[in-house]
């Protein structure tokens, strides 16, 4: 309980008004299309210079806390995912923004934030020791695996049958191949300079989002101004809680999904999300409504996205190995205070290091505090007229795209994708699956080389990949993925089927 003698240098003054600015800040920057966490924390290293350890560590570990939850605001409200992490928001809450139940959708995106966020900090707190001898048991034939387990998710992610969500999940595992080859440095479909250094994760997130509803709302026209307004229904906050508790299915499959995923290095939280929507979908009676706008969907992704913050921070106190890129630029903060994290961390260090648990646990708190204030006031954005919410998201998407290199490259990418997927929805195809297979493509490619090459150097390649408990462990899950999608393919339609039979 030692955390708990460094629990009052969280609320020196100073370090609670570096709390609430890093939090306030954090949400607003999260909420901005294409200001990833990653990139979020890294803007504000600069302004820890001149402050002491912990007191940097605290505004950095409440923007990355609160940027995390900020994306599911421009998620929800625009279908612009702030950060990968919260592509799996998009998929019914913005449905829900759009029957008018915005303010409903962020308060329980907020409120099991907050749930996810607290259990992972609490398991960075008590199980850090035993944690981080497990995120070491993951090599490269375990993440390869890993990988090809979220490639089964595809199929029945968001898409209207396995078959076209397996193809646009393939589209999005080609996608990820442009560029350089990492490991042996060979040009691989490039056939424009701005495909040289491979499609950036947050422009194709955005164009792929984005690009397609700006298409739509433009090619309506310009239709009648009463038509356009959406009424923004008012949700209490008490129902706000009652709704999450309603729902502990979602909350306790996103939260344990997020925590597991969280603790593996290299990983990230890019596919938690995703990971835990599709989970819990699988294991709803209410199957049918993800995707209509159905609060168990918000609930599993956005508590799996902030579940993995504390647990990837594991790996990095502890062994020095950042588990994410933001853990990375974490470290980075560290290392300009003189201080090395590792093993000896809690011993040399240990006010820096609990004051900063602390901050995140009590900055998960304010997170939900100042969320829940604003969710209502948001929401509004719904009623904005679809001729001048075509605009802003227009901007927004262009100003996005630019921003993560500043490079006019990355805008052409962002739109070529978006014009290509507007299409694509016109068949029944989906957005999400693209994406997910854009981040595992570069995950299995490059563990299942790495792998390869150990085991060239070893037992050979079959021993390597497929013995161990481990490896046979992720295996037959993903066997088993994959024929529970197949399974649900077969039985909607015959539940289908008998519908037409019986009208």
């Amino acid at each position: 309980m030692e955390f708990l003698a460094y629990m009052g240098d969280v609320f020196i003054p100073f370090n609670f008004l570096l709390l609430l600015i890093g939090t306030i800040g954090g949400l607003i920057l999260g909420a901005t299309p294409g200001l990833s966490p990653t990139m979020a924390v890294a803007l504000l290293i600069p302004f820890t210079f001149q402050l002491e350890a912990a007191q940097g560590l605290i505004l950095l570990g409440a923007a990355y806390t609160s940027t995390v939850a900020g994306g599911a605001v421009s998620a929800i409200l625009l279908k612009i995912p702030g950060a990968p992490a919260n592509i799996a928001t998009t998929l019914d809450g913005h449905t829900m923004a759009k029957k008018g139940e915005g303010a409903k959708a962020l308060q329980l995106s907020f409120l099991s934030s907050a749930v996810g966020g607290i259990f992972g900090v609490l398991l960075l707190i008590f199980l850090t020791p035993v944690l981080a001898k497990w995120a070491l048991a993951f090599g490269p034939s375990h993440l390869f695996w890993l990988a090809i387990l979220g490639v089964t998710v595809i199929g029945t992610l968001d898409s209207s049958s396995v078959v076209k969500g397996l193809l646009s999940g393939c589209i999005g595992l080609w996608l990820s191949t442009i560029g350089f080859d990492d490991i042996m440095g060979a040009q691989r479909f490039i056939f424009h300079p701005a495909l040289g250094g491979g499609i950036n994760i947050i422009a194709a997130l955005i164009g792929l989002f984005a690009i397609p509803q700006v298409i739509s709302m433009f090619a309506k026209g310009r239709v009648d101004s009463g038509a356009e307004v959406i009424e923004v229904k008012k949700h209490p906050i008490g129902s706000a809680f009652r709704a999450l508790a309603s729902h502990p299915r979602a909350l306790g499959i996103g939260t344990a999904v997020g925590s597991v995923i969280g603790l593996i290095p290299g990983v990230g939280g890019q596919i938690a999300g995703l990971v835990a929507y599709d989970q819990s979908k699988k294991f709803s009676p209410e199957r049918d409504k993800f995707g209509t706008g159905h609060s168990e969907g918000v609930i599993a992704a956005e508590s799996a996205n902030n579940a993995m913050v504390g647990p990837s921070l594991v790996p990095l106190l502890t062994l020095s190995i950042p588990g994410s890129p933001t853990a990375a630029v974490l470290l980075g903060g560290l290392l300009i205070h003189g201080i090395f994290p590792g093993s000896d961390l809690f011993d040399n260090h240990p006010d820096v290091a609990w004051t900063f648990i602390n901050s995140m646990l009590i900055g998960q708190v304010l997170m939900c505090l100042f969320g829940l204030y604003v969710a209502g006031l948001a929401a509004r954005v719904a009623q904005v007229p679809q001729s001048v919410m075509a605009a802003i998201v227009l901007a927004l998407a262009v100003f996005g795209s630019y921003s993560v290199q500043s490079s006019m490259g990355d805008v052409y990418v962002m739109a070529a994708l978006g014009t290509g997927m507007y299409f694509l929805e016109r068949f029944g195809f989906s957005a999400a699956p693209l994406v997910l297979g854009l981040i595992l493509g570069p995950i299995a490619e490059a563990n299942f080389i790495q792998g390869s090459m150990i085991a060239t150097a070893t037992d050979g390649l079959a021993p390597y990949f497929l013995t161990g408990v481990l490896n046979l462990t992720l295996i037959v899950i993903v066997i088993a993925s994959i024929f529970y999608s197949v399974w649900m393919e077969l039985r909607a339609r015959r539940y289908t089927n008998k519908e037409e039979m019986m009208t």
